[in-house]
């Protein structure tokens, strides 16, 4: 198995002051893609409350090791997709926790995909760290970024975020964090 990330990291989702630095950004365009795995509906509040969906979703991928349940996968990279947005951070949205997929034909029940929407993202690199404190704090900068910062103001049709070979330890976590952005008018 490629990582182990506690439950805890999403049931602390958003609580966390963001730790001492800069975050590391940069803006690209991203070719879309297909991420297959297990969906949960949830809101930042819920999954901050400490009775979230997200984080009973990260124990479920490695206790029935789900990963191996998604057929077509394209590397050993884990993705978590935020989609569906009914409105901004503050609303409802579809969370996917699977990898990315070559083809989305005869998948299993129980899998979904998302499509990732081709387009601008602002990509943020977390901080080398404890996966429970580099990530939510991450995202309290996200949150906290101006438009004019970011690249423009935020698409929310899909961000993601990328666990690969720097994840392996939980002590020490680096994640990609793709935030959708708008294109210039």
């Amino acid at each position: 198995m490629l990582l182990r990330i506690p439950a805890v990291l999403l049931v602390s989702f958003g609580m966390l002051a963001p730790t001492a630095g800069d975050s590391a950004m940069k803006t690209e365009h991203q070719d879309s893609f297909d991420v297959a795995g297990y969906s949960v509906r949830t809101n930042n509040a819920a999954d901050a409350s400490g009775h979230g969906k997200i984080g009973p979703l990260w124990q479920r991928w490695f206790a029935e090791n789900l990963a191996a349940k998604i057929p077509s996968r394209v590397g050993n990279d884990v993705l978590a997709v935020y989609s569906n947005y009914a409105s901004d951070e503050k609303g409802d949205y579809t969370h996917t926790l699977g990898a990315r997929v070559s083809g989305v034909d005869k998948l299993p029940e129980g899998v979904t995909y998302r499509k990732i929407v081709a387009g601008r993202y602002a990509v943020f690199i977390t901080e080398n760290g404890p996966v429970t404190q580099v990530v939510p704090a991450e995202w309290q900068k996200i949150w906290a970024v101006p438009a004019s910062e970011l690249g423009g103001k935020r698409a929310f049709l899909t961000d993601f975020e990328v666990y690969d070979r720097r994840a392996a330890d939980p002590q020490h976590t680096q994640v990609d964090i793709h935030i959708g952005v708008q294109e210039p008018k």
